[in-house]
Protein backbone atom coordinates (compact mmCIF):
# COMPACT_ATOMS: atom_id res chain seq x y z
CA UNK A 1 0.00 0.00 0.00
CA UNK A 2 1.56 3.27 -1.02
CA UNK A 3 1.31 5.78 1.63
CA UNK A 4 -0.56 9.35 1.16
CA UNK A 5 2.87 10.71 1.93
CA UNK A 6 4.45 8.88 -0.97
CA UNK A 7 1.25 9.83 -3.38
CA UNK A 8 1.78 13.10 -2.87
CA UNK A 9 5.02 13.11 -4.05
CA UNK A 10 4.73 11.11 -6.62
CA UNK A 11 2.06 13.26 -8.15
CA UNK A 12 4.16 16.35 -7.39
CA UNK A 13 6.99 14.39 -9.64
CA UNK A 14 4.90 13.28 -12.05
CA UNK A 15 4.86 16.25 -14.71
CA UNK A 16 8.28 16.22 -14.77
CA UNK A 17 8.95 12.48 -15.59
CA UNK A 18 5.90 12.80 -17.74
CA UNK A 19 7.66 15.89 -19.91
CA UNK A 20 11.28 13.69 -19.29
CA UNK A 21 9.71 10.79 -21.38
CA UNK A 22 7.97 11.94 -23.75
CA UNK A 23 11.33 14.17 -24.83
CA UNK A 24 13.13 10.63 -24.88
CA UNK A 25 10.15 9.30 -26.86
CA UNK A 26 10.44 12.21 -29.43
CA UNK A 27 13.86 11.67 -30.63
CA UNK A 28 12.46 8.85 -32.69
CA UNK A 29 8.89 9.80 -32.82
CA UNK A 30 7.51 12.87 -34.62
CA UNK A 31 3.61 13.96 -34.30
CA UNK A 32 1.35 11.50 -32.97
CA UNK A 33 1.06 13.01 -29.49
CA UNK A 34 -2.52 11.48 -29.05
CA UNK A 35 -1.64 7.97 -29.48
CA UNK A 36 2.06 8.07 -27.45
CA UNK A 37 -0.45 9.23 -24.40
CA UNK A 38 -2.63 6.59 -24.88
CA UNK A 39 0.13 3.96 -24.96
CA UNK A 40 1.57 5.69 -22.18
CA UNK A 41 -2.02 5.54 -20.34
CA UNK A 42 -1.77 2.13 -21.10
CA UNK A 43 1.12 1.41 -19.53
CA UNK A 44 0.11 2.97 -16.02
CA UNK A 45 -3.41 1.13 -16.00
CA UNK A 46 -1.47 -2.30 -16.34
CA UNK A 47 -3.49 -3.30 -19.33
CA UNK A 48 -2.24 -3.78 -22.76
CA UNK A 49 -2.69 -2.00 -26.40
CA UNK A 50 -3.98 -2.26 -29.49
CA UNK A 51 -2.68 -0.09 -31.94
CA UNK A 52 -4.13 -0.05 -35.43
CA UNK A 53 -2.85 1.57 -38.64
CA UNK A 54 -1.99 1.24 -42.10
CA UNK A 55 1.22 0.02 -43.09
CA UNK A 56 4.00 2.70 -43.24
CA UNK A 57 2.40 4.72 -40.37
CA UNK A 58 5.26 3.59 -37.90
CA UNK A 59 3.33 1.40 -35.46
CA UNK A 60 6.53 -0.84 -35.20
CA UNK A 61 8.76 2.15 -34.76
CA UNK A 62 6.65 3.77 -31.65
CA UNK A 63 6.09 0.42 -29.88
CA UNK A 64 9.72 0.29 -30.04
CA UNK A 65 10.90 4.09 -29.52
CA UNK A 66 8.46 4.12 -25.71
CA UNK A 67 10.31 0.22 -25.17
CA UNK A 68 13.49 2.43 -25.20
CA UNK A 69 12.71 4.30 -22.78
CA UNK A 70 11.65 1.92 -20.12
CA UNK A 71 14.09 -0.27 -18.67
CA UNK A 72 12.72 -3.67 -19.07
CA UNK A 73 13.01 -6.69 -21.46
CA UNK A 74 11.62 -6.43 -24.45
CA UNK A 75 10.80 -9.08 -27.17
CA UNK A 76 9.16 -8.54 -30.76
CA UNK A 77 7.28 -11.66 -32.22
CA UNK A 78 6.85 -11.02 -35.89
CA UNK A 79 2.99 -12.80 -36.74
CA UNK A 80 2.63 -14.37 -40.28
CA UNK A 81 0.45 -17.07 -41.47
CA UNK A 82 2.64 -20.17 -40.39
CA UNK A 83 3.32 -19.02 -36.82
CA UNK A 84 2.30 -21.53 -34.22
CA UNK A 85 1.29 -21.14 -30.63
CA UNK A 86 4.75 -22.42 -28.94
CA UNK A 87 6.34 -20.13 -31.37
CA UNK A 88 4.69 -17.82 -28.63
CA UNK A 89 4.66 -19.32 -25.39
CA UNK A 90 7.23 -21.51 -25.68
CA UNK A 91 7.74 -25.90 -25.48
CA UNK A 92 9.02 -28.56 -23.85
CA UNK A 93 12.05 -29.67 -25.80
CA UNK A 94 14.20 -33.42 -25.66
CA UNK A 95 17.63 -32.52 -23.72
CA UNK A 96 20.17 -35.88 -24.08
CA UNK A 97 23.00 -36.16 -21.75
CA UNK A 98 26.22 -36.55 -23.96
CA UNK A 99 28.10 -38.54 -21.57
CA UNK A 100 24.85 -41.14 -20.15
CA UNK A 101 22.66 -40.89 -23.38
CA UNK A 102 19.79 -40.65 -21.07
CA UNK A 103 17.05 -38.08 -22.06
CA UNK A 104 15.12 -35.42 -20.36
CA UNK A 105 12.33 -32.30 -20.57
CA UNK A 106 13.03 -28.68 -20.45
CA UNK A 107 11.34 -25.64 -21.19
CA UNK A 108 12.54 -23.71 -23.57
CA UNK A 109 10.40 -20.36 -23.15
CA UNK A 110 8.90 -18.06 -25.65
CA UNK A 111 9.21 -14.65 -26.57
CA UNK A 112 5.96 -14.20 -24.52
CA UNK A 113 8.42 -14.51 -21.30
CA UNK A 114 9.33 -10.68 -21.24
CA UNK A 115 8.40 -7.61 -19.72
CA UNK A 116 7.27 -5.66 -23.13
CA UNK A 117 6.19 -7.85 -25.68
CA UNK A 118 5.49 -6.55 -29.19
CA UNK A 119 2.90 -8.25 -31.17
CA UNK A 120 3.85 -7.41 -34.47
CA UNK A 121 0.78 -7.05 -37.26
CA UNK A 122 -0.80 -9.34 -34.65
CA UNK A 123 -3.64 -10.12 -37.34
CA UNK A 124 -1.84 -11.87 -40.16
CA UNK A 125 -1.63 -15.02 -38.10
CA UNK A 126 -4.44 -17.43 -37.63
CA UNK A 127 -6.85 -17.22 -34.53
CA UNK A 128 -5.20 -20.67 -32.81
CA UNK A 129 -1.93 -18.42 -32.47
CA UNK A 130 -3.85 -15.07 -32.00
CA UNK A 131 -5.41 -16.83 -28.72
CA UNK A 132 -2.18 -18.18 -27.39
CA UNK A 133 -1.98 -14.44 -26.01
CA UNK A 134 -5.23 -15.12 -24.25
CA UNK A 135 -4.18 -16.55 -21.11
CA UNK A 136 -0.91 -14.73 -20.88
CA UNK A 137 -2.75 -11.18 -20.82
CA UNK A 138 -5.70 -12.21 -18.95
CA UNK A 139 -4.22 -14.10 -16.47
CA UNK A 140 -0.11 -13.06 -16.54
CA UNK A 141 0.77 -16.65 -17.09
CA UNK A 142 0.76 -19.30 -19.44
CA UNK A 143 0.49 -23.11 -18.97
CA UNK A 144 2.71 -25.48 -21.16
CA UNK A 145 2.33 -29.24 -20.83
CA UNK A 146 -0.44 -28.97 -18.09
CA UNK A 147 2.19 -26.64 -15.90
CA UNK A 148 1.38 -22.81 -15.29
CA UNK A 149 4.34 -20.87 -15.52
CA UNK A 150 4.03 -16.78 -14.09
CA UNK A 151 5.37 -14.28 -16.16
CA UNK A 152 7.45 -11.51 -15.23
CA UNK A 153 5.72 -8.19 -13.69
CA UNK A 154 5.09 -5.66 -15.48
CA UNK A 155 3.85 -7.32 -18.51
CA UNK A 156 2.65 -5.18 -21.39
CA UNK A 157 1.47 -6.22 -24.68
CA UNK A 158 1.87 -4.08 -27.42
CA UNK A 159 0.11 -5.22 -30.45
CA UNK A 160 -0.35 -3.45 -33.95
CA UNK A 161 -2.79 -4.53 -36.27
CA UNK A 162 -3.67 -3.46 -40.22
CA UNK A 163 -6.76 -2.44 -41.15
CA UNK A 164 -9.42 -5.49 -41.77
CA UNK A 165 -9.89 -4.77 -44.76
CA UNK A 166 -6.66 -5.44 -46.27
CA UNK A 167 -5.29 -8.60 -47.97
CA UNK A 168 -4.13 -11.27 -45.68
CA UNK A 169 -5.41 -10.48 -42.74
CA UNK A 170 -7.26 -12.06 -40.03
CA UNK A 171 -9.61 -10.12 -37.76
CA UNK A 172 -9.11 -10.89 -34.20
CA UNK A 173 -11.67 -13.05 -32.02
CA UNK A 174 -14.31 -10.54 -29.87
CA UNK A 175 -12.54 -12.52 -26.64
CA UNK A 176 -8.97 -11.37 -27.17
CA UNK A 177 -10.17 -8.06 -28.56
CA UNK A 178 -11.83 -7.15 -25.35
CA UNK A 179 -8.17 -8.03 -23.32
CA UNK A 180 -6.86 -4.70 -24.74
CA UNK A 181 -7.31 -1.84 -22.73
CA UNK A 182 -7.41 0.82 -25.60
CA UNK A 183 -7.21 0.42 -29.55
CA UNK A 184 -6.08 3.87 -30.48
CA UNK A 185 -5.96 4.16 -34.31
CA UNK A 186 -2.68 5.65 -35.78
CA UNK A 187 -3.30 8.55 -38.64
CA UNK A 188 -1.42 9.89 -41.09
CA UNK A 189 0.96 12.67 -39.81
CA UNK A 190 -0.15 15.92 -40.45
CA UNK A 191 2.27 18.50 -43.90
CA UNK A 192 3.85 20.28 -41.34
CA UNK A 193 5.18 17.16 -39.17
CA UNK A 194 4.96 14.99 -42.06
CA UNK A 195 7.92 17.39 -43.58
CA UNK A 196 9.89 17.27 -40.26
CA UNK A 197 9.90 13.54 -39.90
CA UNK A 198 11.18 12.90 -43.72
CA UNK A 199 13.92 15.99 -43.38
CA UNK A 200 15.12 14.18 -40.18
CA UNK A 201 14.70 10.54 -41.44
CA UNK A 202 16.86 11.19 -44.13
CA UNK A 203 19.87 13.28 -42.87
CA UNK A 204 22.28 12.29 -40.19
CA UNK A 205 21.91 9.33 -37.43
CA UNK A 206 19.40 10.77 -34.63
CA UNK A 207 20.10 10.80 -31.14
CA UNK A 208 18.66 7.17 -29.21
CA UNK A 209 15.88 7.29 -26.54
CA UNK A 210 17.74 7.18 -23.11
CA UNK A 211 15.46 4.73 -20.58
CA UNK A 212 13.48 7.07 -18.39
CA UNK A 213 11.54 4.77 -15.88
CA UNK A 214 13.08 1.22 -14.52
CA UNK A 215 10.40 -1.96 -13.66
CA UNK A 216 10.30 -0.58 -9.75
CA UNK A 217 9.05 2.91 -11.02
CA UNK A 218 6.37 1.34 -13.49
CA UNK A 219 5.00 -1.32 -11.13
CA UNK A 220 4.72 2.12 -8.22
CA UNK A 221 3.05 3.89 -10.82
CA UNK A 222 0.83 1.26 -11.93
CA UNK A 223 -0.09 0.95 -7.95
CA UNK A 224 -0.56 4.70 -7.90
CA UNK A 225 -2.84 4.71 -10.46
CA UNK A 226 -5.10 1.88 -8.77
CA UNK A 227 -5.49 3.78 -5.76
CA UNK A 228 -6.10 7.13 -7.43
CA UNK A 229 -9.68 8.18 -6.33
CA UNK A 230 -12.61 8.64 -9.37
CA UNK A 231 -16.11 10.72 -8.17
CA UNK A 232 -18.83 8.01 -8.16
CA UNK A 233 -20.46 10.53 -10.83
CA UNK A 234 -17.37 10.04 -13.38
CA UNK A 235 -18.43 6.03 -12.54
CA UNK A 236 -21.87 6.73 -13.31
CA UNK A 237 -21.26 8.27 -16.88
CA UNK A 238 -18.63 5.66 -17.34
CA UNK A 239 -21.32 2.54 -17.02
CA UNK A 240 -24.06 4.68 -18.38
CA UNK A 241 -22.25 5.56 -21.57
CA UNK A 242 -21.35 1.70 -21.80
CA UNK A 243 -24.58 0.40 -21.35
CA UNK A 244 -26.28 3.32 -24.05
CA UNK A 245 -24.42 0.80 -26.39
CA UNK A 246 -26.28 -2.05 -25.85
CA UNK A 247 -29.15 -2.34 -28.45
CA UNK A 248 -30.94 -4.71 -25.81
CA UNK A 249 -30.90 -2.09 -22.79
CA UNK A 250 -33.52 0.72 -22.06
CA UNK A 251 -30.72 3.03 -22.10
CA UNK A 252 -30.19 2.82 -25.95
CA UNK A 253 -31.77 4.96 -27.83
CA UNK A 254 -33.53 4.07 -30.91
CA UNK A 255 -30.81 5.28 -33.63
CA UNK A 256 -28.27 3.35 -31.87
CA UNK A 257 -30.25 0.29 -31.34
CA UNK A 258 -30.05 -0.03 -35.38
CA UNK A 259 -27.24 0.67 -35.35
CA UNK A 260 -25.28 -1.68 -33.16
CA UNK A 261 -25.01 -5.43 -33.38
CA UNK A 262 -22.99 -5.96 -30.48
CA UNK A 263 -22.73 -3.81 -27.70
CA UNK A 264 -19.52 -3.05 -25.27
CA UNK A 265 -19.45 -5.04 -21.86
CA UNK A 266 -18.68 -4.31 -18.28
CA UNK A 267 -15.10 -4.51 -19.28
CA UNK A 268 -15.54 -1.68 -21.56
CA UNK A 269 -16.67 0.73 -18.58
CA UNK A 270 -13.80 -0.70 -16.43
CA UNK A 271 -11.34 0.70 -19.28
CA UNK A 272 -12.70 3.78 -19.09
CA UNK A 273 -12.35 4.34 -15.08
CA UNK A 274 -8.86 2.62 -15.54
CA UNK A 275 -7.79 4.56 -18.65
CA UNK A 276 -9.06 7.91 -16.64
CA UNK A 277 -7.27 7.19 -13.91
CA UNK A 278 -4.22 7.07 -15.78
CA UNK A 279 -4.33 10.09 -17.99
CA UNK A 280 -5.13 11.90 -14.38
CA UNK A 281 -1.77 10.36 -13.01
CA UNK A 282 0.17 11.22 -16.31
CA UNK A 283 -1.13 14.82 -15.89
CA UNK A 284 -0.22 15.09 -12.16
CA UNK A 285 -3.61 15.55 -11.09
CA UNK A 286 -5.15 13.80 -7.81
CA UNK A 287 -8.07 12.53 -9.75
CA UNK A 288 -10.07 11.46 -12.66
CA UNK A 289 -12.86 13.19 -14.31
CA UNK A 290 -15.39 13.36 -16.64
CA UNK A 291 -13.48 14.97 -19.43
CA UNK A 292 -10.70 11.90 -18.76
CA UNK A 293 -13.72 9.70 -19.85
CA UNK A 294 -14.93 11.66 -22.51
CA UNK A 295 -11.16 12.05 -24.05
CA UNK A 296 -10.54 8.31 -23.61
CA UNK A 297 -14.23 6.70 -25.13
CA UNK A 298 -13.17 6.02 -28.95
CA UNK A 299 -9.84 4.51 -27.60
CA UNK A 300 -11.61 2.44 -24.73
CA UNK A 301 -14.81 1.22 -26.99
CA UNK A 302 -14.29 1.03 -30.83
CA UNK A 303 -13.24 -2.71 -30.34
CA UNK A 304 -16.03 -3.65 -28.27
CA UNK A 305 -18.74 -2.34 -30.27
CA UNK A 306 -19.97 -4.04 -33.47
CA UNK A 307 -21.50 -1.76 -35.80
CA UNK A 308 -24.60 -3.63 -37.70
CA UNK A 309 -25.03 -3.68 -41.40
CA UNK A 310 -27.68 -1.48 -41.45
CA UNK A 311 -24.59 1.55 -40.17
CA UNK A 312 -22.23 -0.60 -42.14
CA UNK A 313 -24.67 0.40 -45.05
CA UNK A 314 -24.71 4.12 -44.09
CA UNK A 315 -21.31 4.30 -43.79
CA UNK A 316 -20.85 4.32 -40.32
CA UNK A 317 -18.36 2.59 -37.87
CA UNK A 318 -18.16 2.08 -34.35
CA UNK A 319 -16.66 5.79 -33.80
CA UNK A 320 -19.29 7.40 -35.38
CA UNK A 321 -21.92 5.35 -32.64
CA UNK A 322 -19.23 6.33 -30.11
CA UNK A 323 -19.48 10.05 -30.84
CA UNK A 324 -23.34 9.72 -31.42
CA UNK A 325 -23.20 8.05 -27.42
CA UNK A 326 -20.87 11.45 -26.33
CA UNK A 327 -23.24 13.39 -27.67
CA UNK A 328 -27.07 12.01 -26.27
CA UNK A 329 -25.18 10.41 -23.05
CA UNK A 330 -24.70 13.35 -20.25
CA UNK A 331 -21.79 13.48 -17.69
Amino acid sequence: MITQEKAEDALGRMNETRDLLLGEIRKGIIGQDKVITELLITLLARGHCLLTGIPGLGKTLLVKTISKCLSLDFKRIQFTPDLMPADVVGSEVVDEDPSTGRKSFRFAPGPIFSNIVLADEINRTPPKTQAALLEAMEERQVTVSGQTRPLDAPFFVLATQNPIELEGTYPLPEAQLDRFLLNPVIQYLSEEDEIRMVGETTGVERLNPQPVLSGDDIEALQDLTRQLPVPETVVSYAVRLTSASRPDVEACDEWTRKRVRWGAGSRGAQALILAAKARALLDGRPNASGEDVKFLAKSALRHRILPSFFAESEGLGSDDIIAHLLETVTA
